[in-house]
């Protein structure tokens, strides 16, 4: 009897563990599942972002085959290994565009948003195709501050501890320091002073080359066709209320007052003199030099008014020259190109020194040019440098601004 009874207990008991052993089998295989479901479910997600990315590069080849994009554009669902893909491109501006591309694999959907603007040159802040003048080098000294993209497609030449506060490139693999070709270790008393320039954004060296335009053909052909095309020399002022005085012989105009060009093309088939306060959004080129009078300054300020539509572009063919005539304290609103050769000061080397020279826009030249001279610390002659970019042209250039051809991307966020 007290084994049947032991022997009934053991049976409950086996009973009891194989009953927790299917529940905790079951238990494992519900978490099995569970883990493999979740496993599935990212590497979809991480493929649909990869094909949401295999979009963005679509989107951009596409952008790449239009001189300009025939926008909105979608580009309808596109097959891709275990998923799909489907991209939209809108306008935000004159040269730049949004792209939306969503990938989906397996019912699992990713969607990233994009910018991109066409490759301009109103989107540096300064810019040189060579650091040398003359074949001599021109130097970035103590008190330079640049405030914008800088790029050279040769090699800097740096002094003392000039400041960038964005980002720099160089298709370079090597800086040239003042002080025996490198910086100097400050330790010894007797080592010269210590070049440190300040990349607050950072550097690059050993960067692509990005080629400069010969000629403004853009601009003149806008200007023909629907702006103001001037034949022989010619000056042009700038008026706060929108309109400009021209002076030219062809056209019997002395200090002529008219409109700013409904296209906002300006060209001069010969040498230019300008200045003023601009109202309005205009380039103004010459097949020649382009002579910076006076201050050039934008009537509303969009440094105090962000929603300021006043831009003005100034390209020369040849040379952008201040005259020493100039004032002290010289102030420059506009993107500054010259292609042949330099943006300069007229007899640089002459004192006394004339103060700063403020450039609120952007500097591209074919060759660097200099507007003063240093002896150790001290300024010899012209002005020092206070150059800020203007961050609306990134997105939004002067009219008929030279392009490279190519796209940049300006913003990558998944939505």
């Amino acid at each position: 009897m007290k084994r049947g009874k032991k022997s009934g207990f053991i049976l409950v008991s086996v009973y009891l563990i194989i009953i927790v052993l299917i529940i905790l089998t079951i238990g494992f295989s519900s978490r099995s599942i569970q883990e493999a479901n979740l496993s599935l479910r990212q590497k979809s997600s991480l493929q649909a972002l990869y094909l949401a990315e295999a979009g963005v590069d679509s989107a951009l080849e596409w952008l790449r085959g239009y001189t300009a994009p025939p926008v909105p554009y979608n580009s309808g669902v596109v097959s891709l290994g275990a998923g799909n893909f489907n991209f939209t491109v809108t306008s935000i501006g004159a040269l730049s565009y949004e792209v939306l591309c969503v990938g989906t694999v397996g019912g699992v959907t990713r969607a990233l948003s994009t910018t991109f603007t066409q490759d301009h040159y109103a989107r540096y802040a300064y810019f040189t195709n060579s650091e040398l003048y003359q074949g001599g080098s021109v130097w970035f000294v103590d008190w330079d501050v640049l405030r914008g993209p800088v790029h050279t497609n040769s090699r800097f030449n740096m002094k003392g501890n000039p400041t960038f506060e964005d980002y720099v490139k160089s298709v370079s693999d090597v800086i040239r320091f003042y002080n025996n070709g490198s910086p100097i270790d400050t330790s010894s008393s007797s080592n010269p002073p210590y070049d440190a320039p300040d990349f607050q954004y950072g550097l690059v060296l050993g960067a692509d080359d990005v080629p400069m335009p010969a000629r403004a053909l853009d601009l003149r052909n806008a200007a023909a066709s629907s702006g103001l095309y001037l034949n022989g020399s010619s000056t042009v002022t700038f008026n706060s209320n929108g309109t400009i005085n021209v002076t030219n012989a062809a056209r019997g105009w002395n200090n002529f007052n008219t409109n700013i060009p409904a296209n906002g093309a300006i060209f001069v088939n010969g040498a230019a003199s300008v200045s003023g306060t601009v109202n309005g959004s205009a380039t103004i080129g010459s097949s020649s030099n382009i002579t910076v009078t006076d201050n050039i300054l934008y009537s509303d300020d969009p440094r105090t008014n962000p929603n300021s539509t006043d831009k003005l572009g100034i390209i020369a063919e040849a040379h952008v020259i201040i005259p020493q005539t100039a004032p002290n304290n010289l102030e420059i609103d506009a993107s500054i190109m010259a292609l042949n050769t330099s943006f300069t000061l007229q007899n640089f080397s002459q004192g006394p020194p004339k103060g700063t020279l403020t450039v609120y826009g952007g500097i591209i030249q074919k060759n660097r040019g200099p507007v003063g001279t240093f002896s150790g610390m001290t300024k010899l002659s012209g002005y020092s440098k206070n150059y800020q970019y203007d961050t609306r042209l990134l997105t939004s250039p002067p009219p008929f601004n030279p392009t490279t051809g190519d796209y940049v991307m300006l913003t990558w966020k998944e939505e």
